[in-house]
């Protein structure tokens, strides 16, 4: 089979690989669409210490159902072969505190797929069954490849809390900072800033609602005070991940407020701690989701609640590696690259 390898910092290349075989409790999945998420990005770069070259990355996507191991197909006999599928692409033990809590994203024995273990971006690949989740009827592969994004905004609207009538910050205009700001909107939020760097994306977070801000042309943390009668605003999410985007979502957010961190661009950064402290800011972060917010992100899109187009790009495979520059130097108003095996 064909898979698009990670083998060095900025160095992709289309492979001839063996076809994966499953053992008793996997599934074999033809792949679809796999999208690029940023995470994979920093991993890209070799800024990711998840991600160890050489590595066939992908965590989001999906496809059809081509193989069922013997005790899959026991324990879960709703699985048939040909079936569209999508993947819960994070492993998790199931009997840890974490798991038996609900966050199984905190699963002390969390494995990701196109990290741990080969991902996506290729024409086949298997996963545990447990982790395969069928498509709604009438659902589009296409559109059940955003549930793993979609998944990851409804986690973070769900720790944002109460914010009806509120005002909010989202830093970062990438598929997650869109995708949050839909999350923040759909649970009343009165006004969501949005800041970019990119003019053509902060366009995109215009066309959903979002009060774009470009830091080139304007102090964010100013307008946002400014336009909050110097308040500061409930919730700010963080989805780039740098020492600046940090510290500008700090002095963004109002005495008492929350602070969302999702991007993870930089894996150390300096904070302003002792605002946080005299301001008592409580931060939090977000990482992916739970399974009940896998679930609820396949229901919004199913119900056409949340969205990316018109700004998903679909690339054959063999062109990964130049989309990959293309997402980090100049994305422009591309939401989301789909790639095509």
């Amino acid at each position: 089979m064909k898979a698009l390898v990670w083998e060095a910092p900025r160095v992709m290349a289309l492979r001839e690989q063996k076809r994966p075989s499953v053992t008793a409790d996997e599934v074999l999945i033809q792949v679809a669409y796999a999208g690029i998420c940023g995470s994979e990005l920093s991993g890209y770069l070799g800024h990711n210490a998840l991600r160890v070259p050489p590595l066939v990355m992908g965590h989001e996507f999906s496809g059809t159902l081509a193989e069922i191991g013997n005790d899959a197909r026991a324990e879960f006999p709703h699985l048939s072969i040909g079936q569209a599928v999508t993947v819960n692409p994070l492993w998790y033990d199931g009997t840890c505190e974490f798991c038996l809590r609900g966050d199984t994203q905190l699963c002390a024995s969390r494995k990701l797929i196109g990290a741990h273990r080969p991902g996506a971006y290729a024409e086949f690949v298997n996963v545990p069954a447990k982790m395969v989740v069928p498509l709604p009827a009438g659902m589009s592969l296409r559109t059940g490849a955003l549930t793993e994004p979609v998944a990851c905004g409804v986690r973070i609207g769900e720790l944002a809390g109460a914010v009806n009538d509120d005002d909010a910050l989202v830093v970062g205009a990438g598929p997650i900072g869109l995708l949050a700001l839909q999350a923040l909107k759909a649970k009343g939020a009165a006004r969501v800033f949005i800041s970019d760097l990119d003019a053509e994306r902060l366009a995109m977070g215009a066309a959903l609602g979002g009060i774009a801000l470009n830091p080139r042309e304007t102090d964010v943390t100013q307008t946002v005070r400014e336009k909050t009668n110097g308040r500061g605003v409930a919730v700010a999410v963080d989805c780039v991940g740098s020492a600046v985007t940090r510290k500008t979502c700090v002095q963004s957010t109002r005495s008492g407020g929350t602070l969302i961190l999702s991007g993870l661009h930089q894996e150390t950064s300096e904070m302003p701690a002792a605002e946080i402290i005299r301001r008592e800011i409580v931060v939090r972060g977000s990482f992916s989701y739970n399974r009940e917010n896998f679930a609820e992100a396949l229901r919004r899109l199913q119900n056409e609640e949340v969205h990316l187009d018109p700004w998903i790009v679909e690339a054959p495979l063999e062109e990964g590696g130049k989309w990959f520059d293309r997402l980090i130097d100049a994305p422009g108003n591309v939401a989301k690259v789909l790639l095509v095996p």
